[in-house]
Protein backbone atom coordinates (compact mmCIF):
# COMPACT_ATOMS: atom_id res chain seq x y z
CA UNK A 1 0.00 0.00 0.00
CA UNK A 2 1.23 3.47 -0.83
CA UNK A 3 1.48 5.45 2.40
CA UNK A 4 -0.13 8.89 2.59
CA UNK A 5 2.33 11.74 2.27
CA UNK A 6 3.93 12.85 5.52
CA UNK A 7 4.93 16.34 6.61
CA UNK A 8 7.99 18.12 5.24
CA UNK A 9 11.23 17.10 6.92
CA UNK A 10 11.56 20.42 8.73
CA UNK A 11 7.93 20.61 9.91
CA UNK A 12 7.00 20.18 13.55
CA UNK A 13 5.45 16.73 13.81
CA UNK A 14 2.13 16.56 15.60
CA UNK A 15 1.10 13.37 17.41
CA UNK A 16 -2.35 11.80 17.37
CA UNK A 17 -3.93 8.66 18.74
CA UNK A 18 -6.20 6.86 16.30
CA UNK A 19 -8.91 4.48 17.44
CA UNK A 20 -8.23 1.68 14.98
CA UNK A 21 -10.91 -0.99 14.79
CA UNK A 22 -9.73 -2.68 11.60
CA UNK A 23 -12.77 -1.44 9.73
CA UNK A 24 -12.99 0.68 6.61
CA UNK A 25 -13.77 3.95 8.37
CA UNK A 26 -11.08 3.86 11.04
CA UNK A 27 -8.44 2.87 8.49
CA UNK A 28 -9.44 5.82 6.31
CA UNK A 29 -9.31 8.18 9.29
CA UNK A 30 -5.80 6.91 10.09
CA UNK A 31 -4.62 7.46 6.51
CA UNK A 32 -6.21 10.93 6.52
CA UNK A 33 -4.34 11.85 9.71
CA UNK A 34 -1.00 10.68 8.34
CA UNK A 35 -1.67 12.70 5.21
CA UNK A 36 -2.25 15.73 7.44
CA UNK A 37 1.17 15.31 9.00
CA UNK A 38 0.33 13.49 12.21
CA UNK A 39 2.56 10.80 13.66
CA UNK A 40 0.15 8.16 14.91
CA UNK A 41 -0.15 5.86 17.86
CA UNK A 42 -2.98 3.37 17.44
CA UNK A 43 -5.37 1.94 20.00
CA UNK A 44 -7.54 -1.08 19.29
CA UNK A 45 -9.98 -2.50 21.82
CA UNK A 46 -10.81 -6.17 22.29
CA UNK A 47 -14.17 -5.60 23.94
CA UNK A 48 -15.61 -9.10 23.52
CA UNK A 49 -16.89 -8.44 20.02
CA UNK A 50 -18.08 -11.48 18.10
CA UNK A 51 -16.27 -10.13 15.01
CA UNK A 52 -12.85 -10.27 16.68
CA UNK A 53 -11.31 -10.79 13.24
CA UNK A 54 -11.31 -7.00 13.07
CA UNK A 55 -8.41 -6.94 15.54
CA UNK A 56 -6.27 -8.91 13.07
CA UNK A 57 -7.29 -6.40 10.41
CA UNK A 58 -6.29 -3.54 12.73
CA UNK A 59 -2.82 -5.03 13.13
CA UNK A 60 -2.50 -5.37 9.34
CA UNK A 61 -3.63 -1.79 8.73
CA UNK A 62 -1.28 -0.41 11.40
CA UNK A 63 1.66 -2.30 9.87
CA UNK A 64 0.80 -1.15 6.35
CA UNK A 65 0.57 2.49 7.47
CA UNK A 66 3.84 2.26 9.38
CA UNK A 67 2.24 2.77 12.82
CA UNK A 68 4.76 1.15 15.17
CA UNK A 69 3.07 2.21 18.42
CA UNK A 70 -0.05 0.02 18.41
CA UNK A 71 -1.70 -1.06 21.65
CA UNK A 72 -4.45 -3.70 21.70
CA UNK A 73 -6.31 -3.39 25.00
CA UNK A 74 -8.81 -5.88 26.42
CA UNK A 75 -11.97 -4.42 28.02
CA UNK A 76 -14.75 -6.99 28.40
CA UNK A 77 -17.96 -5.20 27.45
CA UNK A 78 -19.44 -8.63 26.75
CA UNK A 79 -19.78 -8.99 30.53
CA UNK A 80 -22.55 -6.38 30.32
CA UNK A 81 -24.29 -7.80 27.24
CA UNK A 82 -26.97 -5.63 25.70
CA UNK A 83 -25.84 -5.88 22.08
CA UNK A 84 -25.84 -8.38 19.24
CA UNK A 85 -22.12 -7.66 18.83
CA UNK A 86 -21.20 -9.00 22.28
CA UNK A 87 -24.01 -11.46 23.06
CA UNK A 88 -23.85 -14.69 20.99
CA UNK A 89 -27.46 -15.48 21.91
CA UNK A 90 -28.66 -12.33 20.13
CA UNK A 91 -28.56 -12.73 16.34
CA UNK A 92 -26.99 -10.07 14.14
CA UNK A 93 -29.74 -8.76 11.83
CA UNK A 94 -29.31 -9.78 8.20
CA UNK A 95 -31.05 -8.98 4.95
CA UNK A 96 -32.63 -5.78 6.23
CA UNK A 97 -34.04 -3.27 3.79
CA UNK A 98 -32.74 0.27 3.51
CA UNK A 99 -35.86 1.47 5.31
CA UNK A 100 -35.20 -0.92 8.19
CA UNK A 101 -31.55 0.10 8.39
CA UNK A 102 -32.46 3.79 8.61
CA UNK A 103 -35.07 3.43 11.34
CA UNK A 104 -34.20 3.53 15.03
CA UNK A 105 -31.12 2.30 16.87
CA UNK A 106 -30.01 -1.13 15.62
CA UNK A 107 -29.45 -4.14 17.92
CA UNK A 108 -25.75 -3.97 17.02
CA UNK A 109 -25.45 -0.79 19.10
CA UNK A 110 -23.09 -1.52 22.02
CA UNK A 111 -24.19 0.56 25.03
CA UNK A 112 -21.90 3.59 25.46
CA UNK A 113 -19.13 1.90 23.45
CA UNK A 114 -17.71 5.05 21.89
CA UNK A 115 -17.81 6.83 25.23
CA UNK A 116 -15.75 4.02 26.75
CA UNK A 117 -13.37 3.82 23.79
CA UNK A 118 -12.81 7.56 23.67
CA UNK A 119 -12.13 7.67 27.41
CA UNK A 120 -9.46 5.00 26.97
CA UNK A 121 -8.04 6.83 23.94
CA UNK A 122 -7.91 10.03 25.99
CA UNK A 123 -5.85 8.32 28.70
CA UNK A 124 -3.57 6.84 26.03
CA UNK A 125 -3.25 10.22 24.32
CA UNK A 126 -2.09 11.92 27.52
CA UNK A 127 0.66 9.34 27.97
CA UNK A 128 1.81 9.91 24.39
CA UNK A 129 1.67 13.72 24.67
CA UNK A 130 -0.72 13.65 21.74
CA UNK A 131 -2.29 16.72 20.21
CA UNK A 132 -5.40 14.92 18.98
CA UNK A 133 -7.52 11.78 18.94
CA UNK A 134 -8.71 10.66 15.51
CA UNK A 135 -11.70 8.37 15.02
CA UNK A 136 -13.66 7.19 12.03
CA UNK A 137 -17.24 7.69 13.20
CA UNK A 138 -19.75 8.51 10.50
CA UNK A 139 -23.24 9.96 10.92
CA UNK A 140 -24.48 9.82 7.33
CA UNK A 141 -24.89 6.31 5.92
CA UNK A 142 -27.74 4.59 7.77
CA UNK A 143 -26.34 5.66 11.12
CA UNK A 144 -28.59 4.95 14.05
CA UNK A 145 -25.83 5.06 16.63
CA UNK A 146 -26.18 7.98 19.08
CA UNK A 147 -22.44 8.00 19.79
CA UNK A 148 -21.52 8.71 16.17
CA UNK A 149 -23.21 12.12 15.96
CA UNK A 150 -21.36 15.44 15.73
CA UNK A 151 -23.06 16.57 18.96
CA UNK A 152 -21.51 13.66 20.82
CA UNK A 153 -18.04 14.36 19.40
CA UNK A 154 -18.31 18.02 20.41
CA UNK A 155 -19.45 17.07 23.91
CA UNK A 156 -16.56 14.67 24.36
CA UNK A 157 -14.21 17.45 23.27
CA UNK A 158 -15.42 19.32 26.36
CA UNK A 159 -14.74 16.24 28.49
CA UNK A 160 -11.19 16.17 27.11
CA UNK A 161 -10.75 19.87 27.90
CA UNK A 162 -12.16 19.75 31.40
CA UNK A 163 -11.05 16.34 32.60
CA UNK A 164 -7.36 16.08 31.74
CA UNK A 165 -4.14 17.63 33.00
CA UNK A 166 -3.26 18.98 29.57
CA UNK A 167 -6.77 20.37 29.17
CA UNK A 168 -6.75 22.41 32.34
CA UNK A 169 -3.23 23.61 31.50
CA UNK A 170 -4.58 25.08 28.27
CA UNK A 171 -3.40 22.40 25.84
CA UNK A 172 -6.58 20.38 25.25
CA UNK A 173 -6.49 17.26 23.12
CA UNK A 174 -8.58 17.79 19.99
CA UNK A 175 -11.18 15.18 19.01
CA UNK A 176 -11.06 14.81 15.22
CA UNK A 177 -13.78 12.98 13.29
CA UNK A 178 -12.91 13.76 9.67
CA UNK A 179 -15.47 11.35 8.18
CA UNK A 180 -18.49 12.27 10.26
CA UNK A 181 -20.32 14.09 7.45
CA UNK A 182 -19.15 11.97 4.50
CA UNK A 183 -21.10 9.30 2.68
CA UNK A 184 -19.62 5.81 2.52
CA UNK A 185 -18.76 6.35 -1.14
CA UNK A 186 -16.96 9.61 -0.29
CA UNK A 187 -15.02 7.84 2.46
CA UNK A 188 -13.95 5.11 0.06
CA UNK A 189 -12.88 7.60 -2.59
CA UNK A 190 -10.84 9.48 0.03
CA UNK A 191 -9.09 6.30 1.12
CA UNK A 192 -8.34 5.25 -2.44
CA UNK A 193 -6.90 8.69 -3.15
CA UNK A 194 -4.65 8.21 -0.11
CA UNK A 195 -3.47 4.83 -1.40
CA UNK A 196 -5.24 2.82 1.31
CA UNK A 197 -5.57 -0.94 0.72
CA UNK A 198 -9.13 -1.73 1.71
CA UNK A 199 -8.36 -5.41 1.27
CA UNK A 200 -6.76 -5.26 4.71
CA UNK A 201 -9.97 -4.03 6.37
CA UNK A 202 -13.07 -5.89 7.48
CA UNK A 203 -16.59 -4.59 8.13
CA UNK A 204 -18.69 -7.72 8.76
CA UNK A 205 -20.53 -8.11 12.07
CA UNK A 206 -21.05 -11.86 11.60
CA UNK A 207 -18.01 -13.26 9.78
CA UNK A 208 -17.61 -16.94 9.02
CA UNK A 209 -15.06 -19.05 10.95
CA UNK A 210 -12.36 -18.08 8.45
CA UNK A 211 -13.10 -14.37 8.90
CA UNK A 212 -14.92 -13.96 5.59
CA UNK A 213 -17.80 -11.48 5.36
CA UNK A 214 -21.36 -12.77 5.58
CA UNK A 215 -22.52 -10.30 2.93
CA UNK A 216 -25.93 -9.90 4.56
CA UNK A 217 -25.51 -7.92 7.81
CA UNK A 218 -26.11 -4.17 7.81
CA UNK A 219 -22.39 -3.40 7.82
CA UNK A 220 -21.67 -5.69 4.85
CA UNK A 221 -24.56 -4.21 2.89
CA UNK A 222 -23.53 -0.62 3.62
CA UNK A 223 -19.94 -1.41 2.62
CA UNK A 224 -21.06 -3.05 -0.65
CA UNK A 225 -23.34 -0.12 -1.47
CA UNK A 226 -20.48 2.30 -0.77
CA UNK A 227 -18.08 0.57 -3.13
CA UNK A 228 -20.80 0.39 -5.80
CA UNK A 229 -21.54 4.12 -5.43
CA UNK A 230 -17.82 4.87 -5.62
CA UNK A 231 -17.55 2.77 -8.82
CA UNK A 232 -14.83 0.71 -7.17
CA UNK A 233 -14.26 -2.97 -6.51
CA UNK A 234 -13.98 -4.13 -2.90
CA UNK A 235 -10.55 -5.78 -2.60
CA UNK A 236 -11.55 -7.56 0.62
CA UNK A 237 -14.37 -9.35 -1.17
CA UNK A 238 -12.17 -10.11 -4.16
CA UNK A 239 -9.40 -11.44 -1.90
CA UNK A 240 -11.82 -13.73 -0.02
CA UNK A 241 -13.22 -15.04 -3.31
CA UNK A 242 -9.72 -15.93 -4.51
CA UNK A 243 -9.28 -17.90 -1.31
Amino acid sequence: MARPPGPPADAAVRVAVVLLSGGLDSATAAAWAIGRGYRLAALSIAYGQRHAVELEAARDVAAALGIADHVVLAVDLAAFGGSALVDPSTPVPTGRSEAEMTTGIPPTYVPARNTVLLALALAFAETRRADAIVLGVNAIDYSGYPDCRPEFIAAFGEVARLGTKVGVEGRPIAILAPLVALSKAEIIRLGLDLGLDYGLTTSCYAPDPAGGPCGACDSCRIRAAGFAAANASDPRRDRIRRG
